[in-house]
């Protein structure tokens, strides 16, 4: 049997790449110093752009990035987001909501990934992909305002968090995740080996819970990518343990 493949997204050369944005999401929960293990920091790659948090009383506090000294203030905060998320979507701090807002200048190649844990991409390959069956594509609308007029609107496509980093390529030097706040200090190995049992058999394009900002695709997706010369993204495979 043969086993499927699996590829990341890095960052590609940005002359396969047309267009450009800057915009940051809506809504964000704020960084954070963890009491128990002391650390100052945010996470980054949990974006959610379809969670919609405008109907929250704390929706225009979380609408500013900033370092929530209080703990608590920031487990009440947190709790309040998490029934709008399924509950086996992980939240922690920096974890991003909403639409993004910022503007753009086209035109656009099919993919934009100027940034790791964002894909954008345009409608009509959205459409183009998921008549060919590939899995889990949800494009979601944003709040930026493209330039020139007329150009097509980019979607951000919502990504789902499935999938693990094996503990193989973690450094066995790395402590545990923080009981208190869930952090996991260790960057990114150089070779990075996916576990398989966790990864998912139901979607063709997702992030990894352990490392948010490693965006993963199947095989299925890199073919039909490449079969319609869609421009935009490079690919590299992953070995699966």
């Amino acid at each position: 049997m043969t086993m499927p493949r699996f590829f990341t997204l890095p960052l590609p050369d940005y002359s396969t790449q047309k267009g450009s944005y800057n915009a940051a999401y809506k809504w964000g929960l704020p960084g954070i110093t963890c009491p128990l293990c002391k650390a100052t920091w945010a996470r980054s790659g949990l974006n959610y752009p379809a969670v919609d948090l405008s109907a929250l009383p704390v929706a225009k506090k979380l609408s500013k990035a900033y370092l929530e000294e209080d703990f608590e203030e920031y487990e009440r905060l947190r709790d309040q987001v998490r029934p709008l998320l399924p509950p086996d979507y992980p939240i922690e701090t920096g974890a991003m909501f909403g639409p993004l807002v910022g503007k753009a200048r086209g035109p656009f190649s099919a993919f934009i990934i100027q940034a790791g844990d964002v894909l954008l991409v345009q409608p009509d390959v959205l459409t183009l992909l998921q008549a060919e069956g590939l899995r889990g594509l949800r494009g979601c609308r944003t709040e930026i305002l493209f330039r020139p007029k007329g150009v097509p609107e980019l979607l951000d496509l919502h990504i789902e968090p499935r999938g693990l980093l094996h503990a193989d390529c973690i450094p066995k030097s790395t402590p545990p995740p923080c009981p208190k706040c869930g952090r996991h200090g260790f960057s990114l190995p150089k070779e990075p080996i996916l576990d398989g049992a966790s990864l998912p058999q139901d979607l063709d394009l997702f992030r990894l819970r352990n490392f948010a900002t490693v965006l993963i695709v199947t095989e299925r997706f890199k073919d039909v990518v490449e079969r319609f010369e869609l421009d935009g993204l490079t690919f590299r495979e992953l070995p699966v343990r």
